[in-house]
């Protein structure tokens, strides 16, 4: 009977570790998905976007995707934040191709302003002010306003509103994808993909938030000056030497896995830079081979850098400004390109000091 005991107990031993070996993976494997799934639940809901977009959270029976290639979703929870995939399959549903050719002549600058859909007063306030010039110091220059798609439940009425809102102005340029503060990156190339397909006659384009006034005088002057590079060129408020945010509280918070180096390469603020029309194309290009993240003019920064180009500080680093600890007078608004406004009420007012004589400056 011993033999058998003994054989009976090895037995049991053996099936008792095999049944671990096999369960404990199995339920830690649980444990963790359950733990991503409500991870990736509290990031929907922070961003208010669909449960549609939740990953999967099992391996890709797909073939991996060769460099360079967009993936169409996140793959880990690290990544479910960060990368914003610009698939390039996205239209254009209102497109003024016109608004860079007026007549036989293209606009010298085009000032291309992102704004939310549901953001009329914006874009009526920038239309009576600072982008209701055609021409500035002899030279052409075109205003629109780009968007993508309103979400939330008033979503289709705010589509009829924007119809008749493009009938009636013909400067809203709308793509398919969602209108999203996470989607600022996938806006930025298709601003940049309109530019590339309609532009090419145009010298300088100029991307603008919409909270910012801007005095387009001086940044014709800019433009105008001969020492002003005509190609591959772009300038704004430029941040060097920026670091990499790790803190998990900071609202730009981005973990090593999605950045490894400790500093990002410099990149204009996206307050509002400019660019000569030789770059839209070559960024979008560049963007196959850079992985995207949702911090646009950070990941404008990484296409400029691996083209291999630099963007360039103004003349005067006070040329733009950004969360003034005042208002601006007369005499300061004399000497700026761009500067953020608190409110409506200051985008205004700072429009019309602008148009007061300095004389006394």
């Amino acid at each position: 009977m011993a033999p058998i005991r003994t054989l009976c107990e090895t037995t049991l031993s053996v099936c008792l570790c095999v049944c671990l070996c096999v369960c404990v993976p199995l339920c830690v494997s649980l444990v963790k998905k359950a733990q991503q799934r409500m991870y990736f639940l509290r990031q929907l809901k922070k961003f208010n976007l669909p449960k549609t977009m939740m990953p999967s959270l099992s391996p890709s029976s797909h073939p991996p995707s060769p460099p360079g290639t967009l993936l169409a979703q996140p793959r880990t929870r690290a990544d479910c934040s960060y990368y914003v995939p610009y698939p390039r399959n996205y239209t254009f549903i209102v497109d003024e191709a016109h608004a860079c050719r007026q007549g036989a002549a293209s606009p010298f600058l085009v000032l291309v302003v992102p704004v939310a859909p549901a953001n009329k007063e914006a874009r009526d306030v920038i239309r009576q002010t600072w982008g209701n010039r055609s021409v500035v110091r002899g030279r052409l220059v075109q205003t629109v306003f780009l968007l993508g798609l309103p979400t939330g439940a008033d979503a289709q009425q705010l589509r009829g509103k924007l119809r008749v809102e493009s009938q009636q102005h013909r400067d809203l340029i709308q793509s398919d994808f969602q209108d999203h503060y996470r989607n600022l990156t996938i806006k930025t190339m298709m601003m940049l993909q309109w530019l590339e397909s309609h532009c090419a006659g145009a010298s300088y384009a100029m991307k603008v938030d919409s909270d910012v006034f801007l005095n387009v005088q001086n940044l014709v002057r800019l433009l105008l000056d001969p020492g002003t590079p005509r190609h591959k060129y772009m300038t704004g408020l430029v941040w060097w030497h920026s670091p990499v945010l790790r803190d998990p509280s900071n609202r730009f918070h981005v973990p090593r896995q999605i950045v490894a180096d400790a500093e990002y390469p410099p990149y204009p603020l996206g307050m509002g830079y400019v660019l000569s029309l030789d770059l839209p194309g070559a960024l979008l290009r560049a963007s196959a081979h850079v992985r995207p993240l949702y911090i646009e003019d950070v990941y404008l920064g990484m296409c400029m850098k691996h083209l291999g180009i630099a963007p360039t500080n103004p003349p005067d680093g006070s040329m733009f400004v950004v969360d003034p600890p005042v208002p601006l007078g007369p005499c300061r608004l004399a000497t700026v390109i761009a500067v953020t406004t608190t409110s409506v009420s200051q985008m205004v007012s700072y429009w019309l000091k602008s148009q007061e004589s300095h004389t006394d400056c």
